[in-house]
């Protein structure tokens, strides 16, 4: 398989699954800055948050894709992670996107080295770079032989997390 340019590429080429690794507390400097200062302030969350990524993922999970994520995490959450779990992944989830939380409240990330990444189809990774706001500043795609470490790093995530719904359930006000 021929290596992919752009992060872009990666998401209109993927055959099978996409995972995303999530490690920041703070992505508030990188998405929907209006719809954070509306949880903020205790708006309502509009109809229309996140439509375009949530036809994105009904898409992809209509044709039999997988689309899921890891996110590294302690406790007590940020008020960003407060927004992205409690309106961000319960809204995508309604799309067919799957969630797991690999929290290290009590112990240590068994990760602790490896920043936010995406992977297709377990071949081809791409790393995701943010400034210390939390403003995203791009992806590299990783060269082929190495997207290898990267299908390493997720089976550690998955073995370590668990999924969302019952830790959001437990968790997701404190």
């Amino acid at each position: 398989m021929a290596s992919s340019n752009s992060l872009g590429d990666l998401f209109d080429s993927f055959k099978h699954e996409a995972f995303r690794l999530e490690t920041l507390d703070d992505y508030s400097a990188s998405g929907n800055v209006d719809a954070f200062r509306t949880f903020l302030s205790g708006g309502p969350q509009p109809k229309d948050y996140n439509a375009e990524w949530v036809a994105e993922v009904e898409a992809a999970t209509r044709s039999g894709k997988r689309i899921y994520r890891v996110h590294v995490l302690k406790r007590p959450l940020t008020p960003y992670l407060r927004f992205e779990l409690g309106w961000g992944y319960r809204k995508n989830s309604t799309a067919g996107e799957e969630f797991f939380i690999l929290d290290t409240t009590d112990g240590h990330s068994p990760l602790a080295d490896v920043g936010d990444f995406w992977l297709f189809d377990s071949t081809e990774a791409a790393t995701m770079r943010y400034d210390e706001s939390g403003r995203f500043l791009g992806a590299e795609i990783v060269p082929l032989p190495r997207s290898a470490e990267y299908v390493t790093y997720r089976n550690v995530a998955l073995d370590h997390a668990q999924p969302f719904a019952p830790w959001w359930e437990q968790h997701g006000g404190v």
